[in-house]
Order: C-alpha cells, then structure tokens, then sequence
C-alpha cells in the first residue's frame, strides 16, 4: 500500500476511534468519521469494502497499538516479571479511570454491542483478546520462572480469571463513575499473583 495511502487509512480509523470510544459503534456514521479525519466523503470504500470491514480494520488497528503498549512494559529487562505485570495493570487501570471512568478501551465500549452487530468484528476482538491472555499469562509464566510472581492456579487460568476481573471492573467503574471497583481489581490482582 502507497504511505499516503497508508496515512489515509490510519487517519480513519484513528479518528473512528476516538469518537467510537464515547459513542459506541452503531451511534457513529461512516461521514462522522470521515470529517473527523479529513478525508474526503468519498473515498472510504477506496480504503474499506464495507462498514463492517472498517468495523473489523479499526478492532485490528486497536489490538495493534495496544499489543504495542503492552510490548513496551515488558521490554524493561531490569524488571522482573512481577514488576511487568503490575505495569501492565497500572496501564489498564490509568486507562479505565481516564474522562470520569468512561475509559478507552474498546473491548469495554463496544464488547457486547459488536457481538450482536457484526461477526467479523466479534472475532476480531475474540482474536485480540486471546492475544492479551496469551501475553498476560507468558508474564506470569515468566514471573514463576523468576521468583517475583507465585500463583495457586495455573498460568492460564489465572491470566484469563485477571483479566476477564478487570473487563468487568472496568464496566462497573463506567456504570458508577467512580474506580472503586478497579482498585478492587488491583487489590486482588495483587492477592492473586502474591505480589
């Protein structure tokens, strides 16, 4: 793809975004976006064959930059793996307590609206999510390994209880407006892993 091809595109769905993430995905229109970007009224089916086919780019392009994110907490290699963790949850939470507990994640925004909407997105947050699990139990796994992390269940199913823990708390913390429900989360987290 052409950079200024490329650049388009990503403006796109940086912009879908940011306005996806206060309003949910059906509540936006394809035109909506397309201003917030710049990008002229008609060339969006030049950069995506169908609503549901940017629905699923703008899920990917998140998961990227949010692997991304998560890449660069574990690339202290002075930390420990515990320490990597608790990072990573730090992340999460400064991320959900942002805008009165309203948050940026999309998974926590658009989870349960997608799902009915669109199959394509459905599986693509299906797919980032496993990834997040997968990255999040390899920190643990790393954290046995070092000494800076013990757990009472297995690695997996610790990473999938954590997490799906702070997805809930997340949409708790939205709902009430407050965190209390995220440092709750923290505090088990931090039970959990004996950290």
């Amino acid at each position: 793809m052409p950079v200024a091809k490329t650049e388009t595109r990503r403006s796109i769905l940086d912009a879908a975004r940011r306005i996806v993430v206060a309003r949910g995905y059906a509540a936006v229109g394809i035109n909506e976006v397309l201003a917030a970007a710049g990008v002229p009224k008609g060339s969006f089916y030049h950069h995506f064959g169908s609503k549901d086919a940017f629905g699923e780019a703008m899920m990917k392009s998140y998961f990227d930059d949010y692997f991304a994110t998560m890449d660069g907490i574990v690339a202290d290699t002075e930390a420990t793996a515990g320490q990597h963790l608790m990072r990573y949850w730090q992340y999460f939470y400064d991320t959900q307590v942002a805008d009165d507990c309203q948050g940026g994640c999309l998974v926590v925004k658009l989870g349960a609206e997608i799902s009915d909407l669109s199959q394509a997105m459905r599986m693509a947050t299906k797919a980032g999510t496993a990834e997040i699990v997968e990255r999040i139990e390899k920190m643990i796994v790393r954290g046995i390994a070092d000494g800076s992390v013990s757990v009472d269940e297995g690695a997996r199913a610790t990473a999938e209880t954590l997490y799906g823990l702070w997805i809930g708390a997340s949409m708790i913390a939205k709902i009430h407006g407050g965190p209390g429900q995220l440092d709750r989360a923290m505090a088990v987290t931090r039970q959990v892993l004996h950290v």
